[in-house]
């Protein structure tokens, strides 16, 4: 988990997913000082509202897969909205 991030969003017609993925890169590695980013990256688009649920609990999950929390409520996120 430490390697790579999951991110559930919404973008807006104006944007493109390309152009936000390189904002965030770029504001991320400008911040911290170096460039932590490989080149490119993946991504899964949503097209049910079923999928959508599971993809989020997947992803609120992973603290308590990767052995960080010892249960769910640990974990400072695990309430998301829709959860």
């Amino acid at each position: 988990m430490p390697e790579h991030l999951h991110w559930l969003m919404t973008r807006g017609e104006k944007c493109t997913l390309s152009a936000i993925v390189s904002g965030v890169k770029s504001m991320t590695a400008h911040r911290i000082g170096n460039n932590i980013w490989q080149p490119g990256f993946h991504d899964h688009a949503v097209r049910r509202e079923t999928d959508l649920l599971i993809l989020a609990r997947y992803v609120v999950a992973n603290p308590l897969r990767a052995g960080w929390v010892r249960q769910l409520s640990d974990y400072s996120h695990w309430d998301a909205i829709g959860l």
